[in-house]
């Protein structure tokens, strides 16, 4: 009897993770191309679960693994960023996040005999611009105001108001302080036509 019940069990456990993998596909292969913010943003909220503040843009491809992400007011996730929620990752407010980003926040133990998974947090604070084709990696906190240069791999957290770049990404100058912008990017079917 026992052994009928450990299969049964073992049956719900398959069907539970097929049915999260299906959930997940769905997503990120159908809804994150449909040109309807509203249709994205429902989704990401209430059925994967994520936490977007209001006048956020999440743009069409952007591919999420995991839900253990919160995303502030203002923000811009552009077009065919990858979002990590395995681990956390917190994104602030004013965020702007170009085309082709990569945030990860899980890794494998390269020392560990079964290859053990490690999560680490990232946290991407207030006003916070991460250029096109970078790569943040996982445990980094990019401080508020900072920016990321396009093509860099960020392996370290920043100091606020900074301006990194590079492989590994390294500080180059310091950025104004005195920032109060809102950002608000909603363009027709993810095109830059008409400008800002």
């Amino acid at each position: 009897m026992n052994g009928i019940f450990r299969k049964c069990m073992s049956a719900v456990r398959r069907f539970l993770r097929f049915f999260e993998a299906a959930k997940y596909y769905t997503v990120n292969a159908v809804v994150m191309h449909v040109p309807l913010y509203s249709l994205r943003h429902f989704c990401i909220r209430h059925v994967l679960g994520i936490t977007v503040g209001g006048k956020t843009a999440i743009h069409m491809g952007v591919f999420v693994t995991g839900n253990n992400i919160s995303i502030g007011e203002n923000s811009i996730i552009n077009r065919r960023c990858y979002l990590d929620g395995r681990g956390e990752l917190l994104i602030g407010d004013n965020v702007s996040v170009s085309p082709d980003v990569y945030v990860i926040t899980a890794t494998h133990d390269l020392d560990d005999e079964r290859f053990k998974a490690v999560l680490r947090s990232v946290n991407i604070e207030d006003y916070v611009w991460i250029g096109a084709r970078a790569i943040i990696l996982p445990g980094v906190t990019l401080a508020r105001g900072s920016v990321v240069g396009a093509g860099s791999v960020v392996t370290r957290s920043t100091e606020p108001f900074t301006v990194v770049a590079g492989n590994p990404a390294r500080k180059i100058k310091d950025r104004s302080e005195t920032l109060t912008y809102q950002l608000r990017y909603f363009p027709w079917f993810d095109t830059d036509i008409g400008g800002l």
